[in-house]
């Protein structure tokens, strides 16, 4: 058994550069994109009990959005 597999299996969106930008709040929050995709979508359909994920200081977004802009050129 592959020591990576997943129970689900993968989707794809079309999102652009603010993915990146995503990435690195989660990672501020102390959890990844994946996880607060899915918190969304518990909230978004009204699952019993699901609440919309915190969010990060807008600061952290911008530092990040910079970061990967100077990165790029």
């Amino acid at each position: 058994m592959s020591p990576n597999a997943p129970k689900t299996p993968a989707r794809q969106i079309r999102i652009g550069d603010t993915w990146y930008d995503f990435d690195a709040a989660a990672r501020a929050m102390g959890t990844e994109r994946a996880a607060v995709i899915r918190e969304l979508i518990d909230w978004y359909i009204r699952e019993p009990g699901a609440k919309l994920p915190a969010r990060p200081d807008r600061d952290v977004v911008e530092a990040a959005r910079t970061k990967r802009v100077e990165g790029e050129a």
